[in-house]
């Protein structure tokens, strides 16, 4: 694989990594539980800190690093705030917040199954695995309101 592809796909993860930052920032704001609202803000400072690594492997191989997330993540944010404004608020966030895992998930394993280099696939493998943690927080989260929402 030559630079530039590495480049495009740690690009890829960087937008994924800004859309989850944003996503998870308005899912805090939305939150009516202060649980909820903690962990969405620690999972947004997380997604910021795992932009700025990506950003710096993309300046250590000569490349310009993406800044911002996707048009698909903006409009996913937007449809969170109509579902949470129709519905339980707490139980929509999460079930949003799960479906942006969902994709980040998707776009990290495309990521491992690309030839990219050892130290950068290390980095990518890492942040896989703290999006599949996240991910299933998020799940047990929306199944524990949802039960405590139908009780």
């Amino acid at each position: 694989m030559n630079t530039n592809d590495t480049i495009s796909i740690l690009n890829d993860l960087i937008e994924t990594t800004e859309d989850g930052k944003k996503g998870f920032t308005e899912a805090a704001h939305d939150a009516t539980k202060p649980e909820l609202k903690a962990a969405f803000q620690q999972r947004a400072v997380e997604c910021s800190n795992a932009a700025t690594e990506l950003q710096s492997l993309v300046q250590s191989i000569g490349g310009k690093p993406a800044t911002t997330g996707t048009i698909a993540g903006a409009a996913h944010r937007g449809w969170v705030k109509v579902k949470s404004a129709v519905s339980d608020s707490n139980v929509a966030v999460l079930e949003e917040v799960e479906r942006g895992e969902d994709r980040a998930k998707a776009v990290f394993a495309k990521a491992l199954k690309s030839e990219i280099p050892p130290p950068i696939r290390t980095v990518v493998q890492r942040q896989y695995e703290g999006v599949i943690r996240n991910h299933d927080r998020m799940r047990d989260l929306r199944n524990s309101y949802r039960a405590s929402a139908s009780a």
